[in-house]
């Protein structure tokens, strides 16, 4: 009878594998597929708030969805990313714990849940529709060329991540079926720009002398040069945003010219990454850095809040 009762209250675990290490297992995959990243899937949401579908809730619904999917095909290539660079991340003392580097998750496990979770997230796109499938496929080829031979490849490493954030961006307006701003589009690769060279900045200050082991590509950065880019590239983003808010075409399209009292918010945030790049050594991981920093974190809500505002109150119109 004990036995039997013993059975019985034994928790399912994966065919083959011992209870622990089935948990074990489905933790490092979880661990694998980055959720603390996704924060960058929320770029989604800017056709649905651009686009004024906010108060829309089939709108509301399908950006919803169209978010998880991308969360699903971000993991998918980081699960992929993982597997190249496994043994460059050996050789690098924070990725070197992540589950495939650190041999806690295998590579053929990694590759055979990419596959599942690939087609699972590519056929959930095709679902919302055809030309958000065709957007969600992009994106997934390209990031997996990324993980190939383009981020080997000096400025063009940092170029292919930044168009990443632009089909994010581009399939948060095909999804709720809004058209897809220029300046949506202009100010997504900008910011993007911004965020790949502070993270490329980060790698090669924290390496130092090592930066080659871990990526060859690193040894054509310097940090002078680096500087010298997120410079230009901070100040065109900041421009190109000042210039989007007071245009003719902003203006028509929201019914208000106040959008510009916005632009602190952006200037603060984007001052703000570069002293924690520069004074507290970050910058390394963004999506962590905006969750982490209090007042980064802050500035980035109260610039939502101020965007709802203007665009859906309207307290300052005629």
């Amino acid at each position: 009878m004990a036995r039997r009762s013993a059975s019985a209250s034994a928790e399912p675990t994966l065919p083959g594998l011992p209870r622990a290490s089935a948990r074990l297992l489905v933790l490092s995959l979880l661990t694998s597929l980055r959720p603390r990243q996704w924060t960058k899937n929320l770029i989604i949401f800017a056709g649905l708030l651009f686009g004024q579908r906010l108060t829309d809730p089939a709108s509301i619904g399908r950006a919803v969805a169209a978010f998880a999917i991308f969360c699903v095909l971000s993991g998918v290539v980081y699960l992929v990313n993982d597997v190249v660079d496994r043994e460059a991340d050996r050789r690098h003392p924070v990725k070197a714990k992540r589950p495939i580097a650190a041999g806690e998750l295998s590579a053929r496990a990694a590759l055979t849940a990419a596959v599942v979770l690939g087609a699972v997230g590519l056929a959930s796109a095709y679902a919302l529709g055809v030309p958000f499938g065709h957007v969600a496929l992009a994106y997934l080829a390209l990031l997996a060329l990324y993980s190939g031979p383009l981020k080997h490849i000096v400025i063009v490493d940092a170029l292919t991540i930044a168009i990443g954030f632009v089909l994010r961006a581009g399939a948060g307006a095909v999804a709720i079926g809004v058209p897809i701003s220029h300046w949506l589009l202009v100010l997504t690769v900008q910011l993007a720009l911004f965020l790949a060279l502070a993270k490329r900045r980060h790698e090669l200050v924290q390496l130092a002398g090592q930066a080659t082991n871990h990526r060859a590509s690193l040894g054509e950065y310097t940090p002078d040069l680096l500087d010298q880019l997120l410079a230009i590239v901070a100040a065109s983003t900041l421009i190109a945003y000042a210039i989007y808010t007071i245009s003719p075409e902003t203006v028509a399209k929201f019914g208000t010219d106040w959008l510009g009292l916005t632009l602190p918010f952006p200037i603060y945030g984007i001052f703000r990454y570069l002293y924690l790049v520069h004074r507290r050594a970050d910058g390394g991981n963004p999506s962590e850095t905006l969750l982490a920093d209090r007042p980064l974190l802050a500035c980035v809500a109260l610039w939502g809040l101020a965007v709802i505002i203007i665009i859906y109150v309207r307290p300052f119109s005629a």
